[in-house]
């Protein structure tokens, strides 16, 4: 987080757009990889902000790998986020409005590991089988995922 960590050097707390990308990882078994984040407990999917002169596939990737040790092969565009209603405020008080994209990938490599500067534990779970905890900023893209997947 480089890019950003420079920008509150000169800006603070203040909201800032926050541009960036995830991927919603899914196993041979439709299982998708959940990771609890050390900054807020929460579960989410591996996600994160856009360095300069990246693109948002090359984001997505960089952060897959960074934060699991999983290797992204095809990335499928989902769904899309940015408005009001992606505000959010940090544990520490940074604000900021996320503008990104989200991806699944069903294609990946590697060896799982954790990143343990941002994630405390990952592993796949049923969508129905979530654990407890879920980002509330990520539960409208959950209902979206179920219900594409219970139509494939």
């Amino acid at each position: 987080m480089g890019y950003i960590m420079d920008l509150r050097k000169v800006f603070g707390s203040r909201p800032l757009i926050l541009t960036g990308a995830g991927v919603i990882v899914i196993n041979e078994k439709d299982e998708i990889l959940m990771q609890k984040r050390r900054d807020n407990g929460f579960w989410d999917f591996p996600a994160g902000s856009m360095e300069l002169g990246e693109s948002f596939e090359e984001c997505a990737r960089r952060e897959v790998f960074e934060e699991s040790g999983l290797v992204c092969g095809e990335l499928e565009l989902f769904v899309t986020r940015s408005g009001k209603d992606t505000f959010y405020e940090y544990p520490n008080g940074d604000q900021g409005y996320v503008a990104g994209l989200i991806y699944i990938c069903r294609d990946y490599s590697g060896e799982m590991k954790v990143q343990e500067e941002e994630v405390i534990e990952q592993a796949f779970f049923p969508i129905d089988k979530l654990p407890k905890g879920v980002a509330p900023a990520k539960t409208d893209i959950i209902a979206k995922l179920k219900e594409r997947l219970n139509k494939e």
